[in-house]
């Protein structure tokens, strides 16, 4: 009689393990997505105050909603790749994370921004930039535009789309910084 007795224990714990198990997977992938919700918009990325004048730079550019359709592209839009789930979970967590301990032990007052530009194509991409740009060889841009986007088209250089179109999300960055940060320059 106690095996039985074990045996029904057992399933009994098994059961309430397995119940609680799938209840607590439902809460996190729940929240899960609701955290990658929140943390995709401009108000929680200028949580960092470093990231205030680049709020302010974006805001004044065509990507803020500076232009005719009000059309406005959240940080995320730009800055995480839009390819597989994986990919832009784990770009996240990885420029998350970056973001976190740069904030930790840089001085913002004294960090040199403008340095930053040159590593534009790493926090920039060009699938981004695709995914809302796709039409290229528009009539209206002219010829050295339609030449070198076709040469981009045709991957017949290395270019990316931030190396020509280098102060597309953000308008005078290094003005807005320079006066947050109380710079002269």
């Amino acid at each position: 009689m106690p095996q039985s007795n074990d045996r029904k224990y057992r399933k009994k714990l098994l059961l309430v393990g397995g119940v609680a198990g799938v209840v607590l997977s439902i809460v996190l992938v729940l929240a899960s997505g609701h955290m990658i919700t929140l943390t995709n918009t401009d108000t929680f990325c200028v949580t960092c105050h470093s990231m205030k004048p680049f709020r302010q730079a974006w805001a004044a550019s065509v990507h803020g909603g500076d232009n005719p359709q009000g059309v406005v592209a959240q940080c995320v839009d730009c800055h995480l790749p839009h390819g597989t789930l994986v990919e832009y979970v784990a770009a996240k967590a990885y420029t998350g994370t970056r973001d976190i301990i740069m904030n930790m032990i840089i001085d913002p007052y004294e960090y040199d921004w403008s340095q930053r530009r040159k590593y534009r194509e790493e926090f920039t991409y060009d699938k981004s930039c695709r995914k809302c740009h796709a039409k290229l060889l528009a009539p209206k841009i002219g010829i050295k535009g339609i030449l070198a986007h076709r040469e981009y088209l045709r991957k017949e250089n290395k270019l990316r789309c931030v190396k020509c179109h280098e102060h597309a999300g953000h308008k005078d960055m290094m003005y807005y910084v320079n006066k947050y940060f109380n710079r002269d320059s």
